[in-house]
């Protein structure tokens, strides 16, 4: 059991902040003698003096100095303790866990967590990146509270939030940027193809043009785009990832003989909308207005 509370801790930090007892008394709105009498209790317990008082100043001592130095990281560890059941008592979530599919807009994603982050500090975000049904996954196993996910599992109603345009692309110096004709699907069955594989532990599903007989098979997005920078094959790969690689001409759309730009809907998808609380409220409509129109 401790000796001192904290609001001995407090009175006491007060008489160094505002340099004696009279003064810390006018600023914490206290009488003089019950900060005088909190400061005296906390060296009787303690068996130390604190505070030397020289004329009408408090100066600390040596051992004063040093726990003076401690007690402000305990009465801000419990100034954050009660914002935390503060937040909790009026209805905030404690954690969020939101998984989202690779092929989301970062830039979007980031943006909205930079602005959650500031309004509200004291709820914990775990992101939980996944590929294809990855995110479906883990809201049937109660493992996510939302998803951003190209699929729906069933027995769920999703939400279409935006579109994802993905583009068949290499690098400018892979032979099919070369041939001198159009890319046909029998260009792309000699090619190698970097493929991104299903997060899901469980009913894993294909997606996408698999019909090349090399494959390189990749768990995560980024990785997928070095290799192709490095002329190691080619993929379909979501525009809101690649945008800076064609913009710098490190990847290059390829001249399919067919059209074979395709667009995905990603939804957002509630484990329960009906506890869904003002932090998951707050970073979904962020997400929504980052978003904007589907047209």
């Amino acid at each position: 059991m401790a000796k001192v509370t904290l609001e001995q801790w407090r009175m006491f930090q007060s008489v160094v902040q505002y340099g004696g007892f009279s003064q810390a008394a006018e600023a914490v709105h206290k009488s003089q003698s019950s900060i005088n009498h909190a400061v005296h209790k906390l060296q009787q317990s303690l068996g130390i003096a604190l505070l030397e008082v020289r004329g009408r100043k408090a100066e600390l001592t040596d051992a004063g100095r040093i726990l003076l130095a401690r007690a402000g990281g305990l009465l801000s560890e419990a100034e954050s303790l009660e914002a935390v059941a503060s937040s909790l008592a009026s209805g905030e979530e404690a954690l969020l866990t939101l998984a989202v599919d690779v092929i989301f807009d970062y830039d979007c994603l980031f943006d909205a967590v930079e602005q959650f982050a500031s309004r509200f500090p004291h709820t914990r975000l775990e992101l939980r990146e996944t590929v294809l049904s990855g995110a479906e996954e883990l809201l049937l196993q109660q493992q996510a509270d939302f998803i951003l996910s190209a699929w729906i599992p069933q027995g769920f109603v999703g939400e279409p939030v935006t579109k994802v345009r993905f583009l068949p692309v290499a690098h400018p110096d892979h032979p099919l940027h070369h041939l001198g004709r159009p890319v046909t699907r029998k260009d792309l069955k000699s090619s190698r193809q970097i493929v991104l594989r299903d997060s899901a532990s469980r009913n894993r599903q294909d997606a996408g043009w698999l019909g090349s007989d090399q494959r390189i098979t990749v768990t995560n997005v980024q990785t997928s785009v070095e290799l192709i920078e490095r002329g190691l094959g080619f993929a379909w790969l979501p525009e809101t990832r690649i945008r800076d690689s064609l913009s710098a001409d490190l990847l290059l759309p390829l001249p399919t003989e067919e059209s074979w730009g395709r667009d995905v809907t990603v939804y957002l998808v509630f484990a329960d909308s009906d506890k869904i609380g003002p932090a998951a409220s707050f970073l979904i409509d962020t997400l929504r207005r980052g978003l904007g129109s589907m047209a």
